[in-house]
């Protein structure tokens, strides 16, 4: 994918989190109550609420932040686990006394998170239950907005919602707008936490919350959730419907608050895997201890690869190039295939010719005008590899496991295309996974972010399912390549043919992968690099024009994203407004 920088007058400053709310997160509660109405199916929902000592002002907000549901069709089962503090069990008879749909059980043991929440799940009458803690609030709409998503997706066994934390003095702060369900990222974070609904008879069908899984029981029960359902039965409802308590000791004031529950969480994951016969190991997060890393093994045969290198001239960066790959590279299963496009320097014709005869690599002559979708499909059929790894002549290895990384997912039945980590010289990020959309047609995220740095979220340090990758280091089975098509040389033979693949290959049912755990350096269009003439400039506006009209939904709804942040670049800042 190639961009052209042109002066545009810089857009209007994002607003804060405060100012955003007060211009468009209201809601009209008559208009919902009407919606409401005219639902086919208006199912009662169990609100789960484990309570143990609680600050007893908190505990009552969290109850009245339920008993203030725009939809009515809810009950609230609270569990006590045997509270120390005499005025807890008091306190929620009487609460229990004003709400007839308060329900109680004290329990006489302390047995922790997991068995508390089990005793609460016990008292569940309704067709679906949610997860509330006993200091955290619900927006009044969040019952309500669910009902509806259900309404449109009467399938669905697992709905949830974004959230944003909120201090002691009601101030609101850290939106966190996910993404739609994401199977990558969610192996390295539990993105779904809060507000998570569920079918009842699937949480009792999984076994309900295990313990010794306590700080992550609600990670290891959504694994177990997904395990039974397909992803279009797994539903995002992107607006805040939870408010996140930070208060002494919590994970939302302190993520490393509870150090027990990122190693009861690897212990999910390892599990997970294991039920669903996938090879692998979980790691912590190499760049984020309290994220985690799942690293997908190969198996007794290793793919081979074939690298796909364009090139015309500028021989130094080839050399660089795959000097970098064959001295830094632990994965020896490759092959170098240059497809080169007319050449006319005598060293580069010298070491091409080189390569060849110590048969270093195979070279490919495509001469005529410059169409990378035309070079990059004469690679792709000349090559022998099961895998293919379409490569910039101008990138460079760094470290030895990068190629192995992007195989072990390229391999997966289900994934379709791969991206690295790439950085610029300067040691700031060039390509953290492509956002389409962003910028107008698509955008790297995260550019020039430091090293060290997470990003949103921390996830420019999470591997994750991304709806487009660079196709400056591209790996894809061949057999995926074959069956979803060539890069579109027609219509893309410069910009966007990358973008153009992958989104094809999501149409055809393809999860692309980025990882942040292959670093390569990319001394980005170094190759080529040059002011754009004016009829390459008309060009590019040409190919960001047939794009548009070929992906127009998609470019304004990307699933890896969120319609409550910005397609400005450099993307994730507050949209306004938002794309609801």
């Amino acid at each position: 994918m190639k961009f052209f920088k042109k002066k545009i007058p810089p857009p209007e400053k994002p607003p804060t989190y405060e100012e955003w709310l007060r211009r468009f997160a209201g809601i009209d509660p008559i208009a919902l109550r009407r919606n409401l109405r005219q639902l086919k199916e208006q199912p009662l929902v169990s609100i789960l609420l484990p309570v143990y000592n609680p600050d007893l002002d908190l505990l009552e907000a969290a109850i009245a932040s339920v008993r203030r549901q725009i939809y009515e069709r809810w009950e609230l089962c609270i569990a006590d686990d045997a509270s120390d503090d005499p005025q807890v069990r008091s306190r929620l008879k009487q609460a229990a006394a004003d709400e007839p749909r308060i329900r109680l059980i004290f329990r006489e043991q302390n047995g922790h998170i997991a068995a508390c929440t089990n005793s609460a799940l016990q008292l569940a009458t309704g067709s679906w239950c949610a997860l509330l803690d006993q200091d955290d609030l619900l927006a009044e709409d969040a019952l309500a907005q669910f009902a509806l998503e259900l309404d449109r997706h009467p399938d669905a066994g697992l709905i949830y919602s974004d959230e944003d934390k909120i201090d002691e003095a009601d101030a609101r702060s850290s939106p966190y707008f996910k993404p739609d369900w994401n199977p990558e990222l969610f192996l390295g974070q539990n993105f779904v936490n809060h507000l998570g609904l569920y079918r009842t008879d699937l949480v009792r069908q999984v076994g309900a919350f295990r313990e010794g899984f306590e700080g992550s029981q609600d990670y290891d029960l959504v694994l177990r959730c997904v395990e039974q359902l397909e992803a279009r039965q797994i539903r995002h409802i992107p607006r805040v419907l939870y408010h996140w308590r930070m208060v002494t000791g919590s994970v939302a004031a302190a993520p490393d608050a509870k150090p027990y529950a990122r190693e009861a969480a690897r212990r999910a994951i390892t599990e997970h895997l294991e039920r669903q016969n996938i090879a692998g190991k979980v790691e912590a997060n190499p760049d984020n201890p309290e994220a985690h890393r799942v690293v997908y093994s190969l198996g007794a045969r290793v793919p081979a690869v074939s690298i796909i290198i364009p090139i015309r001239d500028r021989v130094e960066l080839l050399q660089r190039c795959l000097e970098s790959i064959r001295a830094k590279t632990d994965y020896a299963e490759y092959e170098f295939l240059i497809v080169d496009n007319g050449s006319r320097e005598k060293e580069t014709l010298d070491f091409l010719q080189a390569l060849e005869r110590g048969g270093e690599a195979r070279v490919l002559r495509a001469d005529g005008p410059y169409n990378f979708s035309r070079l990059t499909n004469a690679g792709a059929a000349a090559a022998g590899g099961e895998i293919l790894l379409f490569l910039n002549n101008d990138i460079e290895a760094i470290e030895p496991g990068w190629l192995r990384e992007m195989v072990s997912h390229a391999a997966r039945p289900a994934v379709g295309a791969v991206g690295a980590r790439l950085w610029f010289p300067d040691g700031t990020l060039q390509h953290g996974g492509v956002i389409v959309g962003l910028g107008g047609v698509a955008g790297h995220a995260f550019p020039h972010l430091k090293r060290g740095r997470g990003g949103y979220f921390s996830r420019a340090q999470l591997q994750q399912n991304i709806s487009a990758v660079t196709g400056a280091c591209l790996a894809v089975r061949k057999e995926v390549f074959d069956n979803v098509g060539p890069f579109d040389e027609e219509n893309l033979s410069i910009s966007f043919n990358d973008i153009d693949f992958c989104l094809r290959l999501r149409a055809a049912g393809y999860r692309n992968v980025w990882t942040p755990f292959a670093n390569l350096i990319h001394a980005e269009s170094a190759s080529r690099g040059h002011q754009p003439t004016k009829k390459e400039q008309i060009h590019f506006v040409t190919e960001a024009t047939f794009m548009q009209q070929k992906w127009g939904f998609e470019l304004l709804h990307d699933p890896c994203y969120n319609p409550n942040l910005s397609l400005n670049l450099p993307g994730f800042e507050l949209a306004v407004p938002p794309r609801l």
